[in-house]
């Protein structure tokens, strides 16, 4: 039976397993639930590795195909790709174009991406990546008032896309959530699916046991309509 009340959710990553880590929980629990979920990562990955013989077109490759992975194991069907520079990402008048053509194509009733606003403490671990920081404010910036207004980009109206209403953006990773989802029946899931990023693990058992302590994943939900 079709559900109404179904929503499309885009999921905006700056590295493949970002999400994973962020809310792979929560996207098994959107999609179990009826919602569509689709996920936009926006650069490369092809710094994200340490090993000694590994140049980045290989591990490109290697880290999409992980990423798909992941995907499947959480009931993602869609995973579009940017392509920007790992490391390299700046909020960028191009970079917003890309994002405001992806939104608009997948029409999304929410966004969910970082918390731009909880990215500037310079702590470790590092979760204030400059990439991690970039794309936020990037994604915000896309989002509002860009995807909305024609007066934004309007070369892509001759493409026919026109502008879009997001209802509401998800951040996760915020200092001050506003909404729990608890992911306890999802936890197998979301292992799962981080574990299919090999390339980014060096002790499996130790990731499982630090997400096993993570039983709910949190959000800064922000209402645009």
């Amino acid at each position: 039976m079709y559900n109404t009340n179904m929503k499309r959710f885009l999921v905006i990553s700056p590295h493949p397993d970002d999400l994973d880590f962020a809310c792979g929980g929560t996207m098994a629990k959107l999609i179990q639930e009826g919602n569509k979920v689709e996920q936009l990562i926006v650069s490369d990955g092809s710094k994200g590795s340490h090993a000694i013989g590994i140049d980045g077109k290989r591990l490109k490759t290697i880290r999409q195909k992980e990423q798909r992975a992941a995907a499947k194991v959480l009931g993602v069907k869609n995973v579009y790709f940017l392509g920007e520079i790992d490391g390299e990402v700046e909020n960028t008048k191009k970079l917003r174009k890309k994002l405001v053509e992806m939104i608009r194509t997948i029409k999304p009733d929410v966004v969910m991406s970082f918390d731009p606003g909880a990215l500037h403490r310079f702590d470790f671990p590092p979760r204030s990546h400059r990439d991690h920081r970039q794309v936020a404010e990037a994604v915000f910036d896309a989002v509002y008032p860009a995807v909305g207004n024609r007066s934004f980009f309007p070369e892509l109206l001759k493409k026919k896309l026109f502008p879009h209403t997001v209802e509401e953006v998800w951040f996760f990773a915020p200092e001050k959530p506003n909404k729990l989802v608890d992911i306890k029946k999802f936890m197998d899931k979301k292992i799962k699916a981080l574990l299919s990023h090999k390339s980014q693990i060096k002790d499996p058992n130790a990731l499982i046991s630090r997400i096993q302590k993570m039983p709910r994943e949190t959000f800064r939900v922000v209402k645009l309509t």
